[in-house]
């Protein structure tokens, strides 16, 4: 890859050979965004192969793909089905109608069912060979047969309610991921044939662990409990005889709408959470040898599409596997790592404020504690010289440190504004729980627009100092949330500049009261100025490009989808403007097409830690990555919903230390890495990145996890301690 105009330069290692296609006359320049997010989960799945991985993290990302899956089905397809139903035929942007699509989808699907029964069973014998036994289709020792059927009567038999399925009895409601078994069964003493469906509570595991003073030393044992409830049904249906079971799991649309003109927006939202329980049956999962007489009755019942059913030769829910993973096997795992708390805020005795004031600082989760920002608002909470804390909460989390410091702050006489957005998908009921307590403690809640998300992560500070007030403001990529800091890569970026001060307070103004921000000193916003403002940087470098100055554009997001800004890149590729995306999700650009995309390269990097920073850099008019570039991070991907349907937050990185960190450390690494890494090609599917013969390979992740941040390091460590990454060697330096 070259930072100047192609052919000035010989292009260095990181760039790995580029495969050049044209365009044919019926391809569209676009990939479409299901089938790019189902190669992304595809790229998911891969890692549970990866021989390099532990069994269990292996396992682990069989889990994730499984959740993954059901979220698209739940959303994506749902919104797919909802359009054919409405006979709506909008095009996506590679122009297929929403039955092409879907069609599509589902032929997708079955293949990717069956790679992950196939990776189950692989793993399944592996951790037999490591001594963790799911019994599922195996004899289980006598002990473990004596207690699992002791448990099966004492724990299982009084919270299950077989219902017979005639007309005198209701069909059951199932349940969005619920799980149920249907029994064919024969009455005794009449002969009389019936089927009772038993659907598994939600509050049962999905598996049960034999205990180890039962199984002694033959290792770990389980069983599912759709097996556990199979194996021991004869207990349940006394005066019967079985003749054939089988397992169903039901997924429901699960996306919810809210009216614009909404009088109420929590009752609103109390009342749609309501309706989304009973969303419509998006897809059946049944067995394989599922009986065909019952299969027929659950479709009809569940008014299902024969198209929208999986079969399935092995464990229904892939998603549960994920409490395997818990087995205490740190053998397994990967190794332990604890985040370092940054060595500049321990030399200010943990004062955040003294240090930020000093200068700016950037923190890298999960690398860098989390405990930072929780500490940033705690500090502002018992110091009495802050007088107001305003705050952004998309996810916060079940248990959140966050909330309750800003609790704390309320309860100490602190003015206090928290903006909750109601709109976070599956956290909407956590979240009005969150402002319910919040307002109790006597928080200013805000709920922001009714049309819109309020996606920003901003807090800010004000505090009395002297015969004055200074703001410090926290700028994040990601959420404040405990649990996905510590496995989501995110900056956290610390500050006292006047202007972004000032600029976050006109932000949260725009929020809390619907006034338009004008004259913004640093910040731009979605959805007023942000697209703007990047459509701006791409010219520049498109005109850099034509002057012949060296013309770069780097980017590092989750997703690519907006026509726009997709077709900007492509101009700024046709006057040549070497192009970096590092995109771990969806991707609908085109990568490598002659005449369109050739000085467009794009890679996914999918690894221990989910990349979710988003940096957006532009080389200046000079050689990238320099001092000179236009460095950004924001909470913003390059969708349209963020770009014209959120509120976003885009901020300029000026410090030259933080400058050097978020370029030429945080988005250089990902740019070099070659162990964890894919290259997107012209047809849509991804290839692993190979290191070049004689190149050590480069693990970004490994590199964070081993060497301090550089703006993070303190005076203690600033004399050559972080090793210095080389674009043009693709290596440490």
């Amino acid at each position: 890859m070259s930072t100047s105009p192609k052919g000035n330069d010989p292009a260095p290692a990181i760039a790995g050979p580029l495969h050049l296609a044209e365009l044919g006359p019926d391809d569209s320049p676009y990939f479409n965004r299901e089938l790019s997010w189902l190669q992304f989960n595809q790229r998911v799945l891969a890692e549970a192969c990866n021989e390099a991985y532990p069994l269990l993290e292996r396992l682990r990302f069989l889990s994730i793909s499984g959740s993954n899956l059901d979220e698209f089905m739940m959303i994506r397809v749902a919104g797919l089905v909802g359009q054919v139903q409405r006979g709506l035929e909008t095009p996506s942007i590679d122009g297929r109608s929403p039955s092409q699509q879907l069609a599509a989808i589902r032929e997708k699907l079955a293949d990717l069912a069956q790679r992950q029964q196939a990776i189950w069973r692989s793993l399944r014998d592996g951790l037999a060979g490591a001594e963790i036994h799911v019994a599922d289709e195996e004899r289980v020792s006598p002990a473990a047969h004596r207690w699992l059927k002791a448990y099966f009567l004492n724990e299982i038999l009084p919270v299950i309610t077989p219902q017979a399925l005639d007309p005198a009895h209701p069909f059951p409601f199932v349940q969005n991921r619920g799980i149920g078994i249907l029994f064919t069964l024969t009455r005794d003493a009449t002969r009389e044939q019936l089927i009772e469906m038993v659907l598994i509570p939600g509050a049962l595991p999905r598996f049960v662990r034999v205990p180890d003073e039962v199984t002694g030393e033959s290792g770990a044992v389980y069983i599912s409990i759709g097996r556990l409830i199979q194996r021991y049904a004869e207990a349940l249906f006394p005066g019967f005889t079985i003749q054939g079971d089988g397992m169903f799991r039901v997924l429901r649309d699960s996306d919810i709408e809210i009216e614009e003109e909404a009088e109420d927006l929590v009752r609103t939202f109390r009342s749609a959470l309501q309706r989304r329980r009973r969303g419509q049956v998006i897809q059946l999962e049944i067995e394989e040898d599922f009986d065909p007489a019952a299969e027929s009755l659950l479709l009809d019942q569940l008014g299902v599409n024969e198209a929208a059913v999986i079969k399935t030769d092995g464990v229904i829910g892939i998603d549960g596997l994920a409490e395997i993973v818990r087995e205490d096997r740190p053998d397994l795992k990967f190794p332990g790592y604890s985040p370092r708390f940054p060595e500049r805020i321990r030399e200010h005795d943990g004062d955040a404020f003294s240090a930020i004031r000093e200068k700016d600082i950037i923190v890298h989760h999960p690398y860098e504690s989390f405990e930072v920002v929780v500490d940033f608002i705690r500090q502002a909470a018992a110091d009495p010289d802050v007088v107001a804390i305003k705050q952004t909460l998309y996810r916060a989390g079940s248990q959140s440190a966050v909330v309750g410091a800003l609790i704390e702050a309320a309860e100490a006489g602190k003015s206090v504004t928290a903006v909750v957005e109601l709109k976070a998908r599956f956290d909407e009921e956590q979240n009005l729980k969150w402002a319910s307590k919040l307002e109790h403690a006597g928080v200013q809640v805000i709920y922001g627009f009714t049309d819109w998300k309020t996606h920003a992560k901003v807090a800010m500070v004000v505090r009395r100092e002297g015969d004055t007030f200074r703001t410090y403001c926290h700028f994040g990529t990601g959420n404040y949330h405990p649990v996905t800091a510590r496995i989501y890569t995110d900056l956290s970026f610390f500050t006292a500049d006047p202007k972004l001060g000032r600029d976050a307070a006109k932000m949260f103004n725009f929020v809390t009261g619907y006034v338009e921000p004008h004259a913004l000193e640093r910040i731009h916003i979605a959805p007023i100025d942000l697209r703007e403002e990047i459509y701006a940087r791409i010219d520049a470098e498109i005109a850099h490009a034509q002057a012949g100055k060296p013309a770069a554009v780097w980017f590092k997001c989750n997703q690519i989808t907006d026509e726009g800004l997709i077709d900007r890149l492509y101009a700024a590729s046709q006057a040549g403007v070497q192009v970096e995306l590092v995109v771990r999700g969806i991707c609908c650009l085109r990568p490598g097409i002659a005449g369109l995309s050739e000085n467009i390269r794009v890679k996914s990097v999918i690894g221990r830690f989910l990349e979710h920073s988003r940096i957006y850099a532009f080389a200046n008019g000079h050689p990238m990555p320099s001092k000179d570039a236009a460095v950004f991070i924001a909470s913003a991907d390059m969708m349209s919903r963020n770009l014209d349907r959120r509120v976003e937050a885009l901020i300029p990185i000026l410090n030259r230390t933080v400058h050097d960190q978020v370029l030429q450390q945080v988005l250089l690494a990902n740019m070099l890495d070659t162990e964890q890494s894919w290259w997107l090609a012209p047809d849509g599917t991804y290839e692993r990145v190979a290191a070049e013969e004689g190149a050590k390979p480069f693990n970004c992740h490994r590199y964070f996890m081993t060497n301090p941040s550089l703006s993070g390091r303190g005076g203690a460590l600033e004399a050559g301690a972080v090793p210095k990454l080389s674009l043009r060697r693709g290596a440490v330096a």
